[in-house]
């Protein structure tokens, strides 16, 4: 819903809640630096092949050790790093630029880069996101140089605006035990010093551990105008479809930094039990959902094939708990299509029903918002809440202390985190499928546009025994790095306490048959909404 937003590049920046502010926590704040020759060996391999690993999953496979219970704790024991950084200048970050072949792999399989740069050579790095003393990475694998080639300019459908780099493969990188399962950052390094990078999740297809961390990268792509045209703008109009055969504008990290990143760097710091997949995997593979006990959803997860929606709620079905960490989610629909590099490659969003090609033909496919004809779906019913507006800034306003969440937070009623709602909300709307039990932790005036209104976060218990969190704020996740020491009192770090307290809560089972919500709209005003979704918690969960 906002226009593009580029992060800043330190890893612990934190998304302004106007969305044109950025405050970057004073690197004094992380823990001593360590080598990164110590931070664990240069593995796997980087050639021109593109057969993937022959490794095979099973019993007694190399990432067995990955599905043990503990290892996370035991992989952010392992020395980090602070050298992933990249300076905040974008005359760095132009003179490389680069995209994987995939968003995400599974463990064993590979990946290929193609990169364009006027240096005469360049490196790749690739470094897991995690806690790791406070350093947020550790660097698993460098490639040997390579030579440097300029790439040609992209090519651009001229009606509906599609930028792609069809480049030439650059490299292949061919990942292997040394590559734990996880969300990494590849640091492109030329050696005229330049720096962005290339996301990817190394997924585990096998993994059943408790949490799974969903990536957004079509929210991402949705604002990428790399080569002419996001979703939104574009310098001769906005694009109907945006392409993933390109790289991310700014540092190349897309939206990872400042909404993704602060949640990952939280959990691997609790040594929670967790792997990691992109909602392009809950569209393609959205059954395996089915073998975690929640999906977690850090950041800006706004646009959404039916299959991913249907995904999801299969999974909130089947008794998977969900947590919305961010706001405008499930907002808008789009279709996923291939392209010659690869499946799900090309992203669709017409906005306006008519233009779409579908129309009148699969309506509940065409790409207008879900709560708009000629298919209105709102997000409400799977969300809990509504979004509303932007850009706003205002605090986090508690409304319900005695919830079981924030046991042990030292919060209550009326207490305030400073600037924590914005820069989009949302809020519990009368008039829109609603789960008749749900039950509101925060209650926050606002003011956006002129109007007053107010931003909720919210809970519900679902028939399945499943509990479905939702901030309605983009000011959540960014507030998981600020340093607690033990014993303090500042908000963030009740805040902390909050988020423990949900996701040990979603590691354990279902969470809304431990926790049942009550509807508690009246003590803030809010009527209760007119339509609303079955909420009776079911007598026996299911997993």
């Amino acid at each position: 819903m906002t226009l593009l937003r580029t992060p800043r590049l330190t890893p612990r920046a934190v998304a302004g809640l106007a969305g044109l502010v950025v405050i970057v926590l004073a690197t004094s704040l992380l823990l001593v630096d360590r080598a990164v020759g110590s931070s664990g060996p240069d593995a796997g391999g980087a050639t021109g092949a593109t057969t993937p690993s022959t490794s095979k999953k099973g019993s007694g496979d190399p990432w067995d050790a990955y599905r043990a219970p503990g290892w996370i704790a035991a992989e952010n024991e392992r020395p980090g790093t602070t050298e992933w950084f990249i300076p905040d200048d974008r005359s760095v970050w132009s003179r490389i630029e680069g995209y994987a072949d995939a968003t995400s792999i599974d463990v064993g399989e590979s990946v290929t880069l193609r990169v364009s740069t006027g240096a005469p050579s360049w490196q790749v790095s690739a470094y897991r996101i995690g806690y790791y003393g406070g350093n947020g990475g550790r660097r698993v694998w460098r490639s040997d140089p390579q030579p440097g080639v300029k790439q040609p300019a992209p090519s651009i459908d001229r009606i509906t605006r599609t930028a792609s780099a069809g480049w030439a493969p650059s490299l292949t990188i061919r990942t292997d035990p040394d590559w734990p399962p996880g969300q990494y950052l590849l640091r492109l390094e030329s050696s005229d010093g330049g720096a962005p990078f290339v996301p990817l999740v190394v997924r585990d297809d096998a993994s059943r551990s408790d949490l799974l961390v969903q990536s957004a990268v079509t929210t991402w792509q949705a604002y990428n105008a790399w080569g002419g045209a996001s979703i939104y703008t574009g310098t001769s109009g906005r694009a109907d479809v945006v392409s993933f055969d390109r790289p991310y504008t700014g540092n190349g990290s897309g939206e990872f930094l400042g909404r993704e990143y602060e949640m990952i760097f939280f959990i691997e710091r609790l040594g929670l039990d967790v792997s990691y997949w992109t909602n392009i995997d809950l569209h393609l593979r959205g059954d395996r959902a089915l073998n975690h006990r929640a999906i977690v959803i850090p950041g800006h997860d706004e646009y959404y094939t039916v299959e991913m929606r249907r995904n999801l709620e299969a999974a909130r079905d089947a008794g998977v708990n969900i947590g919305f960490f961010g706001a405008n989610n499930v907002y808008r629909r789009i279709r996923l299509e291939d392209s010659p590099t690869g499946p799900a490659r090309l992203e669709v969003n017409y906005r306006d029903a008519r233009r779409d090609p579908l129309f009148g033909k699969d309506d509940a496919r065409v790409t207008a918002s879900f709560r708009d004809a000629p298919a209105a779906d709102p997000e409400s019913s799977l969300t809990g809440s509504y979004y509303e507006c932007n850009p706003v800034s205002a605090d986090w306003i508690v409304g319900d202390a005695s919830m079981w969440m924030f046991e042990g937070s030292g919060f209550r009623n009326g207490d305030r985190v400073p600037k924590m709602v914005g820069n989009e909300y949302d809020r519990v709307t009368q008039g829109v499928p609603t789960p008749a039990n749900i039950q509101v932790l925060s209650h926050s005036p606002v003011t956006c546009k002129g109007k007053q209104s107010f931003a909720n976060s919210t809970w519900y218990s679902a028939p399945s025994g499943a509990g479905v969190f939702t901030a309605g704020t983009f000011g959540w996740s960014p507030r998981m790095i600020t340093p607690c020491p033990e014993g303090s009192t500042d908000p963030d770090c009740k805040l902390q306490i909050v988020t423990g307290n949900i996701l040990r809560a979603f590691a354990a089972g279902p969470a809304g048959a431990a926790h049942p919500s009550v509807s508690n709209l009246a003590r803030f005003s809010i009527p209760a909404p007119r339509v609303t979704t079955p909420s009776t918690p079911a007598t026996t969960p299911t997993r």
